[in-house]
């Protein structure tokens, strides 16, 4: 299944919004959103900082996933924040969706498009085998000592974080002209 992938716009805040039930497990726990203040701070006026970085998938007409980066601040006291420096990675994907590849094609194009504005992306994710194991494909590292207690079910989660080289990102549009449409 190849999801379709669009740019997150600030218009669209509403999507990192609704994703965050999935990305934090609240739709596993009887918590809403609107119980867990710590989670606001990831999608709170997406898109109105030019450091805000997202896409989402849609799959079979609906909305599968998203995956969005954010810089945050040291006084927002989150779960995955290493410095102020680094993006924060938040991403989601609805049940009916998972184990279809929607996460890795949306993380593998957000990690390309983040290399433009940031030189490393954090991101939280609980302290298990499958967990770890699918961020480590990707190339984030475990941060030492970075272990917490999930505000959500108490579990614990830790820190992992990955380099991200500065590449000009190319696109398939790039270099098209459109007078050339013939040829």
């Amino acid at each position: 299944m190849n999801p379709t992938l669009y740019f997150l716009r600030s218009s669209e805040q509403r999507i990192a919004t609704d994703m965050l039930k999935y990305a934090y497990r609240l739709d596993e726990t009887s918590k809403s959103i609107e119980e867990v203040q710590e989670l606001e701070i990831f999608s709170k006026f997406y898109g109105l900082s030019s450091k805000d970085l997202g896409l989402y998938a849609l799959s079979e007409h609906n909305i599968a996933g998203a995956a969005w980066i954010r810089l945050l601040k040291e006084e927002n006291n989150t779960i995955g924040f290493v410095n102020e420096a680094t993006a924060v990675l938040t991403i989601g994907v609805k049940p009916e969706f998972r184990g279809k590849g929607i996460a890795t094609a949306m993380l593998e194009q957000l990690l390309l498009e983040a290399g433009a504005l940031f030189e490393q992306v954090s991101v939280s994710v609980l302290n298990n085998e499958i967990a770890l194991s699918f961020f480590k494909k990707f190339g984030f590292v475990e941060v030492e000592n970075s272990q917490k207690i999930s505000p959500i079910d108490e579990s614990e989660v830790i820190t992992m974080l990955k380099q991200i080289s500065k590449e000009r990102v190319v696109r398939p549009s790039d270099g098209y002209d459109p007078r050339k449409w013939m040829d």
